[in-house]
């Protein structure tokens, strides 16, 4: 099958879908198929009235004991009704479906599965979907795919379309070497793709999971051994020598740089005027100072009349860089010139910085991934600096690199791995690690709690505001979902608004907005011109906000541990006293005692530890948790085993095969290739 045709060779997809598609990001056969989804909806046998509990999608057996009532709130047409089975009653909800009221008749038995939520001491039924029982069992043995949406697709779309695409076209070429797919037992890979999105059962759900993981993990692993190749020992382009700038800087902070920046500022400057090319990975929890360190090297090489770059995630975190760089430098009278570059800079704007840039004017240069467009030429780049690691492919960073002439390297992350997987991960880098935390940051005090607690979190939250702070609220969807069950922002949002005072300014940030609204909001909520944001994790790389300092998580037995505590380091960081709430929806011992490690420790690395002693292959949620890094499927926790096997094979691989010239490997070096020029091509864009 050629998986580079277009979409719409498919019967049914007219432009109007094509389109639709293509918001997605599916352009062709090859997009579709790796559109996995992202859950699964199993249609359980029905539960016991008396047994059912808040925070879950559940069905049951049950009659209605009278006809149901309407009546309308704020324009919503609300139908209501009582139903029981022999352990108790519910109560069951309805948004803008009146018709039901002349089509459920009362103590006829249905099925009845819906989410479930509290209001007051009774739980209810929200929204639930009605079976005959006949219906409902033929059913019970399915695992219905359910996908990632753009607004006016839907899961049955999908499903049609790659079901058509299975069914229609050849099978696809096996590209992995038989000898792999036994020593690691991985199922063959027509196998795996139609079970990621049809599975038979949970057992052959995990078979295809984890060929796909390997997958994910494998070129990505073999991309990264082509850069250390490339870049293993190889001269330094430039000649640096230590400058006054960074000890200027050091000696007329407000603070003092802990031991470990030191430490890290010390290798940095010895390998910038070393003989060979640095590369290397600084690894530091979220608040621990590594940006100030890079600033350092930034000053260093340009007093040596060399260009250094910054590329960091977003457009604010660019801003308050850059402006941070802008005033280190007045303050300590340093002659070099700093630039912004951002994709919503205006055009004259951005003309006038590339002209600098290539003028080597400017010798500092701050940026989204605005930096490695083709506009944009450097004069003498030396020194290429990525923040924020997992927010950026392989490719982008190594795209910022070729700009130069094989310039020294340093990419930062706050991303708390074990150094056992960051070895792996980050195989082309040396690594340097800070942990030491600056001495005038307050432990943030966490608490973890049942959705009981909500109102008064709510109240807490308005007792900050109302000391002039600022609070985020996380929420682990963007809409509402009938397979999950789970906190969402936009009606979040909207509740709370109706919650709190209307003096509080509460907005929601999503990942699915535009990108200049999501600059908008957060440069509003820098300018405490929002004092709520629920947002979605979107907000885990956001902006310094010293005067955050509440961090509210719902569902929070959805996320690893170790983004939950990245997700905790938003706040914390000025001089008031900061606090984390972690929500749980589920309840049970094993969610708890989870829960409650984020309590006992603030230290990223020995988070991750646990975190990836805790999670096994079974605890998922969907096809992947919420992973770290920009992987479709796998994740560096739950699948640690996996990426170990993935980098063992492609060490003996490439032992035997460095440049997979061998015949066996013909599929594999051309679906290699397939996917480098995938990715070249979209940086491209």
């Amino acid at each position: 099958m050629n998986t580079e045709l277009e979409i719409d060779v498919l019967k049914g997809i007219g432009e109007k879908t094509r389109q639709l598609f293509q918001k997605a990001g599916i352009y062709t056969l090859g997009d579709l198929l790796a559109y996995y989804p992202r859950s699964y909806e199993s249609y359980e046998a029905p539960a016991k009235i008396s047994e059912l509990r808040e925070g879950a999608v559940t069905a049951v057996r049950a009659v209605l004991t009278a006809p149901l009532s309407g009546r309308y709130v704020r324009g919503l047409k609300i139908s209501s009704g009582t139903c029981r089975d022999d352990s108790g009653e519910l109560t069951l909800v309805w948004y803008n479906m009146p018709y039901l009221r002349n089509t459920l008749r009362t103590g006829v038995p249905y099925i009845f599965r819906g989410r479930l939520r509290k209001k007051g001491q009774w739980l209810q039924m929200e929204q639930p979907s009605i079976f005959q029982e006949a219906q409902y069992a033929g059913l019970s043995h399915e695992m219905r795919p359910r996908y990632s949406l753009v607004k006016g697709m839907t899961d049955t779309m999908v499903s049609k379309a790659v079901a058509q695409a299975l069914g229609d076209q050849e099978l696809r070429r096996e590209y992995l070497p038989l000898s792999i797919r036994e020593r690691y037992e991985l199922c063959e890979y027509n196998f795996a793709i139609e079970q990621i999105h049809f599975p038979k059962d949970s057992h052959s759900l995990q078979l295809a999971r984890k060929r796909l993981v390997f997958d994910e993990f494998f070129f990505f692993l073999l991309q990264l051994r082509s850069l250390k190749q490339l870049r293993e020992k190889h001269p330094a382009g430039y000649t640096m020598h230590r400058t006054e700038g960074p000890s200027r800087i050091i000696d007329h902070l407000p603070y003092r740089l802990t031991g470990d920046q030191m430490r890290v500022w010390q290798t940095l400057e010895q390998e910038l005027t070393g003989d060979t090319v640095m590369a290397r990975l600084i690894q530091g929890d979220v608040g621990s100072g590594k940006t100030i360190v890079s600033i350092l090297a930034l000053v260093m090489t340009a007093e040596n009349g060399l260009q250094g770059a910054l590329m960091v995630p977003t457009e604010v975190l660019a801003r308050q860089h850059y402006q941070s760089v802008c005033e280190l430098l007045e303050k300590n009278h340093i002659a070099c010139q700093a630039v912004l570059l951002t994709g919503s800079m205006t055009a004259k704007e951005k003309r006038e910085s590339y002209a600098k840039i290539k003028s080597g004017e400017a010798s500092i240069v701050i940026g989204t991934h605005a930096l490695i467009q083709d506009k944009v030429e450097y004069q003498h780049l030396a020194l290429v600096i990525t923040d924020e690691q997992h927010r950026f492919g392989v490719r982008q960073r190594e795209s910022l690199a070729q700009k130069g002439r094989m310039p020294h390297t340093i990419v930062m992350s706050a991303t708390p791995i074990p150094r056992t997987l960051a070895v792996i991960l980050y195989g082309d880098l040396d690594i340097s690690v800070i942990r030491e935390m600056p001495a005038n940051r307050l432990p943030i005090k966490n608490c973890v709690v049942d959705t009981g607690y909500r109102r008064t979190a709510y109240k807490f939250i308005s007792d900050q505001v109302a000391r002039g702070h600022q609070a985020y609220i996380i929420c682990p969807m963007v809409e509402e979902s009938e397979a999950i069950e789970a906190e969402n922002v936009i009606e979040y949002a909207q509740t709370l608004k109706n919650q709190l005072s209307p003096d509080i300014a509460v907005e929601y940030l999503h990942g699915k907005m535009k990108p200049k609204e999501k600059n908008e909001i957060m440069e509003r909520f820098l300018k405490n011109e929002i004092q709520v944001l629920v947002s979605t994790t979107v907000v885990e790389v956001g902006v310094n906000v010293p005067n955050a300092t509440v961090m509210m998580v719902e569902n929070s037995e959805r996320f690893g541990l170790a983004q939950l505590h990245q997700l905790r380091g938003r706040v914390g960081r000025g001089d008031a006293q900061s606090y984390c709430i972690f929500v749980h929806t589920m309840d049970g011992k094993d969610i708890r005692q989870r829960l409650d490690i984020l309590n006992h420790s603030n230290d990223g690395f020995e988070i991750a530890n646990r975190d990836m002693q805790l999670r096994g292959p079974g605890d998922l949620f969907g096809v992947r948790q919420s992973g770290m890094m920009d992987f479709s499927l796998a994740d560096i926790y739950t699948d640690a085993a996996v990426l170990q096997q993935a980098n063992e094979a492609v060490s003996d691989l490439l032992n035997t095969d460095r440049n997979l010239q061998q015949e066996e490997h013909r599929e594999l070096r051309r679906k290699f290739e397939i996917l480098q020029k995938k990715q070249s091509d979209t940086l491209n864009l």
